[in-house]
């Protein structure tokens, strides 16, 4: 009987602790909110949605809600709107651009808070190029998920069919202007039905200005977000030839030119060649109904593009538990393993070089060469435009753009007013 009923404590004892074990796992459970942008065509909400299932099956300890949030700049709106009404994202893929903005914000903590000094060696897996707008003062603020580089698109049947080589690109402004020309096919009442090229002039204006002026040999901002440089001699010249390319050679369309919609004139064929971001790349290959080509931009004193796209950040009003959390969750989303199957889901690049190594990635690029066009013209990236207070910065920036491209401007006027802006917003921050 004694044996009984010792065997009985112990069976009560047992229950116990697995049901006390229970609670206690059921109480550590973590919830994480997630708000992820998409700037792009193509399922990328669904593939982002997917990656999070994935994640959660595997760690039943984490539970992740993703909130598609609109593009970057919307997001980043609704992030700082959630900050200020206190209940922020714990995780947000957020422009890399953003970083001094969200360190001004407070909005953020460094990833060097959360982890020990020798797991912070995972960032050196990444791509530098990608890391130069994620880190600063010494810290990790973001690390590299949606991210790209801009890239030219032409369409192979109309090179062809203006007698140009469709296998060759322009490899320069000269080459551009000149192809373009014979791209440009008018009816016989004399309206253009495809313009030779389209560079997007609302939505990332800045963008493809900073393009075109690293090209030229300039860049518009110094490395600690506090000075541009918008007025530039060769700033001006880059601009010029923006606008110069409808008003002048006749090869583009006069007025903006739509960010959203330039896809789609190129799937339509309204355009010959288009320039946008590498994570167009998967909707171009699965929507153009003709073959296309994909590579660097053209150079003019040197070939380069500006980095883009988002980072991962952990926001501060968050508990340990979270931030940990958080952090597992970024590290399986940027694995090696991930960072492939989302460059060939989307089009971005795979942001760290052992993605690439990867039989995934090997398979899929031997079977299209141009998913490596990103990749390789990181050799002469630039970091993207960024700033304290950049979303005023680029504000001024874009609507110069639009002011030079319309017409109600000379681009010297127009970047004259935006650096005059951007010297008033920038001047609390300068040391």
């Amino acid at each position: 009987m004694a044996l009984f009923r010792k065997t009985c404590a112990l069976v009560a004892a047992s229950l116990l602790s697995l049901t006390l074990m229970a609670g206690t796992a059921l109480a550590e459970k973590v919830n994480l909110t997630f708000y992820f942008p998409v700037s792009v065509g193509g399922p990328i909400t669904k593939i982002v949605e997917g990656m999070t299932e994935q994640f959660m099956k595997e760690h039943p300890d984490i539970n992740i809600t993703p909130v598609y949030a609109g593009i970057y700049r919307e997001t980043l709106t609704k992030a700082l709107t959630a900050l200020r009404g206190g209940e922020p994202p714990h995780v947000a893929v957020l422009l890399s651009t953003d970083m001094y903005t969200l360190i001004d914000e407070d909005a953020i903590v460094p990833y060097d808070s959360i982890m020990k000094p020798e797991d912070m060696a995972f960032t050196k897996a990444f791509f530098p190029g990608f890391m130069s707008n994620s880190q600063t003062g010494g810290k990790t603020w973001g690390i590299p998920f949606q991210r790209s580089t801009i890239v030219m698109y032409w369409n192979k049947e109309a090179f062809k069919a203006a007698g140009l080589d469709p296998d060759k690109a322009p490899a320069n402004w000269q080459e551009l202007v000149a192809m373009g020309k014979k791209l440009t096919v008018k009816d016989e009442s004399g309206k253009v039905t495809q313009w030779g090229v389209a560079i997007p002039s609302t939505g990332y204006a800045y963008w493809m200005l900073q393009a075109l002026a690293i090209q030229n040999g300039v860049e518009l901002m110094n490395a600690e977000g506090t000075k541009t440089y918008f007025d530039d001699p060769k700033a001006i010249e880059a601009l010029t030839f923006l606008v110069d390319l409808a008003g002048k050679h006749g090869v583009s369309p006069s007025g903006t030119i739509d960010w959203a919609t330039t896809p789609r004139d190129f799937f339509e064929r309204k355009t010959a060649i288009m320039w946008t971001t590498t994570g167009n790349l998967t909707n171009v290959r699965k929507n153009a109904q003709f073959p296309f080509g994909v590579g660097m931009l053209p150079a003019n004193t040197r070939p380069g593009s500006p980095t883009g796209g988002g980072n991962f950040y952990i926001f501060k009003k968050s508990t340990p538990a979270e931030r940990q959390a958080a952090v597992t969750f970024v590290k399986w989303m940027t694995s090696a393993e991930r960072a492939a199957q989302w460059g060939i889901d989307t089009g971005y690049v795979a942001v760290r070089p052992d993605a690439w190594e990867t039989k995934a990635m090997k398979d899929y690029v031997a079977s299209f060469p141009y998913a490596a066009i990103a990749r390789d013209q990181l050799a002469h990236g630039v970091a993207e435009l960024s700033t304290h207070d950049n979303q005023r910065v680029t504000k001024a920036l874009d609507d110069a753009i639009q002011a030079a491209v319309t017409g109600s401007k000379t681009p010297a006027e127009a970047l004259k007013a935006a650096q005059k802006e951007a010297e008033r917003i920038l001047r609390r921050y300068a040391k």
